[in-house]
């Protein structure tokens, strides 16, 4: 049997009344749930975001600060390997500093 014909005309309003309400409850609850995720995904999108800046600006920064000490070292009379070694990097990466120099 259907609960249609079970329930009485004022019992079935109450019913879908009821019946109403849970789906609009339900559907409040996922959208609140949604934007609560929304709002936390962006939140550690951002945070991760700014770290990775800053980790890849105080990266950039140390190899600006060693591509600057280059023509220094030169005028030292170290060579362009001994600056490499002492600097940590490629070789090809001093001489390109080296051209560029002014």
């Amino acid at each position: 049997m259907e609960i249609n014909n079970i329930l009485e005309t004022e019992d079935r309003e109450v019913f879908m009344t009821l019946s109403q309400t849970y789906q609009e409850w339900k559907e409040a609850t996922k959208r609140e749930g949604l934007e609560q995720g929304l709002e936390q995904g962006l939140e550690r999108g951002l945070e991760q975001g700014l770290e990775r800046g800053l980790e890849r600006g105080l990266e950039q920064g140390k190899l600006e600060a060693k591509l600057e000490s280059i023509p220094r070292l030169l005028a030292l009379g170290l060579s362009v390997e001994q600056i490499a070694q002492a600097l940590d990097l490629d070789l090809e990466q001093v001489r390109r500093a080296i051209q560029e120099t002014p």
